[in-house]
């Protein structure tokens, strides 16, 4: 379980470890936010030579890595804490936002196990969260449902086999290119988008037509049982077909594409995509 957090409107990455039962957090995304240095790995890199000096030994065994997304779409390692990791480290950075973060810390551990007693809260929040970022609520209605297909989807690729990350990552790609005639990668260039979620930025007739995608890939995996990577490439692409057969008569009745350069970046954003074009 992957999952951006937000701390004062900046990005902290984040992954759930499930058997550990605890979070770990993108130290560079902490390092950037809380030093608001324009050069956050080399940052980190001397703090941590710093603490290495300062009798932190065990620094290198507590530090892991993942692979998340960078600005650029694509997943890289980096460096990695746990919440008591986390907390030493910043401990050792001069920042009037270390106690703030701190506390978001606990607020973050503390919505986690609430969620894990009552999976409806993190729904819930969820909703607030895309309602405090200025979205309709026509739009999370949904975004909410498509994440919900999505959810099921990935629950029947997992119980046949599919190997989670890349095969999944690849038959969604699948699922899109017969959708929308586009990689997620592709599409997101279209939108101006790098690092953000795709989805997120997506009009209603797009979600309604990627949710009829991963529908009817489901569909038909519960009907065709398909076993494995290969055979489940397969049936997405046939998902992915019926809901790009349906986009494409809309089109030829509207003279309109579905596919948009919309999005709901914030205008500080839109203004740079705009210049850099």
């Amino acid at each position: 379980m992957s999952n951006i957090k937000l701390f004062e409107s900046k990005q902290v990455r984040s992954e759930w470890n499930e058997k550990e039962q605890q979070w770990y957090f993108s130290i560079i995304d902490v390092i950037e936010i809380l030093t608001e240095s324009q050069r956050p790995r080399k940052y980190w890199a001397d703090l941590k030579k710093k603490l290495l000096q300062e009798g932190f030994e065990q620094l290198s065994e507590k530090i892991g890595q993942l692979k998340m997304e960078a600005s650029d779409g694509k997943k890289y390692l980096t460096d990695v804490a746990n919440v008591k990791t986390l907390l030493r480290i910043i401990q050792s950075i001069p920042s009037p936002k270390a106690e703030p973060f701190k506390r978001w810390l606990a607020q973050i551990g503390y919505e986690r196990l609430e969620e894990i007693e009552n999976p409806e809260l993190a729904t819930q929040r969820t909703r607030e969260l895309y309602k405090a970022k200025g979205y309709p609520d026509d739009w999370i209605e949904k975004r909410m449902r498509s994440i919900a297909i999505r959810e099921e989807l990935t629950e029947e690729w997992k119980n046949r086999g599919v190997k989670e990350q890349l095969e999944y990552a690849i038959l969604t790609a699948e699922i899109s290119k017969a959708t929308f005639g586009l990689t997620p990668s592709e599409y997101k260039k279209i939108k101006g988008l790098k690092s953000q979620n795709l989805r997120d930025h997506m009009t209603d007739l797009e979600l309604i037509f990627s949710m009829l995608g991963e529908a009817s890939t489901t569909a038909i995996v519960k009907t065709k049982n398909p076993k494995g990577f290969v055979q489940n490439k397969v049936v997405a692409k046939q998902g992915g077909t019926i809901a790009g057969d349906a986009r494409k008569a809309l089109e030829l009745k509207t003279g309109e594409k579905v596919v948009s350069e919309d999005n709901y970046l914030p205008e500080s954003q839109k203004n740079k995509k705009l210049k850099d074009g």
